[in-house]
C-alpha cells in the first residue's frame, strides 16, 4: 500500500488530497485501489501513514510519535518583535468596569440603534482607554487603540473608531451625567467602603485653541495655564476623603472660584442629601457671604484663610489655647461667628 496525491482546482486555489492506495493483482496485470480517502494532510500525517501502509507497529504510535522531525534554520538576527498589544490593562479595566455596573448602566442609556458599534461600546472604549492611557480622543483612534487588545476584548475593530465617533459618544453620555455621578457613588461606596463625610472641592480650568463660539461658558478669565490669551472653562470637582470623584460641575472661564461655593454644596445636598459632613475649601473660597451660607443648616467646613485676614485675628491665634491632634499638628475651635 502507498498514499497518492491529487489536486484539484478550487476557487483558483489548489487544494491537495492524498488517498490510501493498494496494489494487487490480476489475470489481466496489475491494479490500484482506494482503501481509504484521507483528505487534506500535512507532512507528519503522511508519514504516519506510509508507516502503516508499510506494516510498521501499531497505528498510533506510527502515526504520531515516530514521525520524522522537521529542520529549519533560522536567522536569529532577522528575529523581531511586532505587532505587541497591551492586555493587562484593559482587561483589568474592563473586569473593574463590570463591577461597577458601567456595562449594564450604559446599555440602558445607551440603547443599540441602527449603528454598526453600539453607543455603549464606544462609551466603554472610552472609559478603558482613559483608564490606561488620559489622553485625547484623536490620539485614542490613531495610535492608543490599535496598541491594546481592545479590538479583541470588546469585538471591536480599529477601522471603527475614530475621533468623530469618540467625541459623538461623549455627546451621547453627557445627558445622563448625573444619574452616572449617582450610579457611581452608591456601587463604588459599598465597593471600596467609602466615606461620605468629608468633601473636598476645588476649581481647576482648561483652555481652548480657538475662539469657541459655539461655546457659551468659554470666556477669558484668570489662567492656571498662563494662557490669558485663550478662552477657558472652569471645573469645579468634588471628592471624598479618599480622593474618589463625586461629581464636578463646569463654570464660565471668568467666573472666580469664591462665586462657585453656594452653587456647588446645593447641587451636591440635592443628589447625595444633607448629611452631617464637613467640607474642605482652600482660601480661594473664603468670604463673608460664604461664611454666611455654610453657617446655614448647620454646614460644618474647614476654610482657609487669606494672608490679608489673618491681621484681624493676630491676637486670637498668638494664644496659647491650641491643641495638638498629630505630630506637627496643631489646631484651635473657634467660632467664625463671633468674628
Amino acid at each position: 500500500m502507498y498514499i497518492r496525491k491529487s489536486t484539484r482546482i478550487k476557487d483558483g486555489k489548489a487544494h491537495h488530497y492524498w488517498a490510501l492506495v493498494e496494489s494487487y493483482r490480476t489475470e489481466q496485470g496489475p491494479r490500484q485501489r482506494v482503501v481509504a480517502w484521507l483528505g487534506e494532510m500535512d507532512k507528519g500525517g503522511r508519514l504516519g501513514v506510509k508507516s502503516v501502509a508499510k506494516g510498521g507497529g501499531g497505528f498510533q504510535r506510527n502515526l504520531y510519535d515516530d514521525t520524522e522531525p522537521e529542520w529549519v534554520e533560522v536567522n536569529v538576527k532577522g528575529v523581531r518583535v511586532e505587532n505587541i498589544r497591551d492586555f493587562g490593562g484593559p482587561w483589568l479595566g474592563l473586569t473593574l468596569m463590570e463591577r461597577l455596573g458601567l456595562d449594564r448602566f450604559l446599555s440602558k442609556y445607551l440603547p443599540k440603534g441602527r449603528e454598526e458599534v453600539s453607543w455603549a461600546t464606544m462609551a466603554k472604549v472610552l472609559l478603558l482607554c482613559r483608564l490606561c492611557r488620559p489622553s485625547s480622543e484623536l490620539h485614542i483612534a490613531e495610535h492608543f487603540f490599535e496598541q491594546t487588545a481592545l479590538s479583541d476584548l470588546l469585538g471591536v475593530s480599529g477601522n471603527k473608531v475614530n475621533e468623530d465617533r469618540l467625541y459623538r459618544a461623549l455627546d451621547k453620555i453627557l445627558p445622563y451625567k448625573e444619574a452616572l455621578e449617582s450610579h457611581l457613588k452608591e456601587v463604588a461606596g459599598s465597593l471600596f467602603d467609602l466615606d461620605y463625610d468629608l468633601f473636598l472641592y476645588d476649581v481647576t480650568s482648561t483652555y481652548f485653541e480657538g475662539e469657541a463660539e459655539g461655546n457659551r461658558l468659554a470666556q477669558r478669565g484668570y489662567s492656571r495655564d498662563r494662557r490669558g490669551d485663550c478662552k477657558q472653562v472652569c471645573i469645579g470637582l468634588v471628592v471624598s476623603r479618599e480622593g474618589f470623584p463625586l461629581g464636578y460641575e463646569l463654570f464660565a472661564g471668568n467666573r472666580s472660584d469664591v462665586g462657585t461655593v453656594e452653587e456647588i454644596v446645593e447641587v451636591m445636598e440635592q443628589r447625595y442629601g444633607k448629611a452631617n459632613r464637613i467640607w474642605v475649601m482652600d482660601r480661594g473660597m473664603a468670604s463673608g457671604k460664604n461664611f454666611e451660607f455654610l453657617n446655614q443648616d448647620g454646614r460644618q467646613y474647614i476654610l482657609g484663610t487669606n494672608r490679608g485676614q489673618l491681621k484681624a485675628y493676630e491676637r486670637e491665634l498668638l494664644k496659647r489655647d491650641w491643641q495638638k491632634v498629630q505630630p506637627g499638628l496643631e489646631v484651635k475651635k473657634r467660632d467664625t461667628r463671633s468674628f
